[in-house]
């Protein structure tokens, strides 16, 4: 993709609407809609990069309940032209078509290469890459295996929706308390894994969400790892105006 001149590619990730409650969530919720609406007047494209919900399940005739002002902004903005890509997280990887069909947003389940400008891009959520965290890694395993997931389907879904909230908010199963704070360069799962990348292919910019920290590293010369933080604390987010990538406060 070449950017127009004035435009700009806008990155996010990690919102976590309806968290821990509806109506607490609802104030975080307003406020990235008022950031969509901002963005939308120069954005080339836009990247959501998951967990944009807390929880999020498709079944086959059946959504979740709320989240009017985001769904309904992102279809004005897909509808005006602008091409939103979303990477699911992991708290909304059951995704099955509804953002394709319904909003006309193109959602992918593992990390993507991109070039914008002559500079290159590896993009995706950032669960479950690197080394490590292994236990997360088995439960991601159940989370997408079809038997699970079509078990899972069985249940009325305010019980099924119940569950997962439980998990998610309550006893953190799905995300830690780790992924609030620093680990250290030589910890940082991302960081291996980027710099595991770079041994066979050059990539000018590493961009992921999952750990909720706005973070900048420099992985040499010409390359850099950017994690976009939250929008629950931080409410930062990337911006490339087809030169440079920074980090933004909103």
């Amino acid at each position: 993709m070449n950017i127009p001149k004035g435009k700009k590619i806008y990155f996010a990730s990690d919102n976590h609407l309806g968290a821990p409650t509806a109506e607490a969530s609802r104030p975080r919720e307003q406020k990235f809609v008022a950031w969509l609406d901002e963005i939308k007047g120069d954005a080339a494209a836009i990247f959501l990069m998951g967990d944009l919900f807390d929880f999020w399940f498709e079944y086959k005739t059946v959504v979740p309940k709320g989240f009017t002002r985001t769904l309904g902004k992102l279809a004005e903005i897909t509808d005006s032209g602008i091409p939103i890509y979303f990477f699911v997280g992991n708290h909304d990887l059951w995704m099955d078509g509804y953002f394709e069909e319904e909003l006309g947003i193109s959602v992918y389940h593992k990390p993507q290469e991109y070039t914008f400008n002559n500079k290159t891009f590896l993009i995706g959520h950032g669960d479950g890459l690197g080394p490590g965290d292994t236990g997360y890694k088995r439960m991601k395993k159940v989370f997408k295996n079809p038997v699970f997931q079509w078990l899972f389907k069985w249940l009325h879904p305010d019980i099924g929706v119940r569950i997962a909230q439980y998990l998610s908010v309550k006893n953190k199963l799905i995300s830690g308390d780790d992924d609030a704070k620093f680990l250290g360069e030589d910890n940082e799962w991302l960081v291996q894994y980027c710099k595991r990348k770079l041994e066979t292919k050059h990539s000018d910019y590493f961009i992921f969400g999952h750990r909720h920290l706005p973070l900048e590293i420099d992985l040499n010369e010409n390359s850099k790892y950017v994690n976009l933080g939250d929008w629950i604390q931080y409410y930062t987010y990337g911006v490339f105006d087809g030169e440079t990538l920074e980090l933004k406060k909103f």
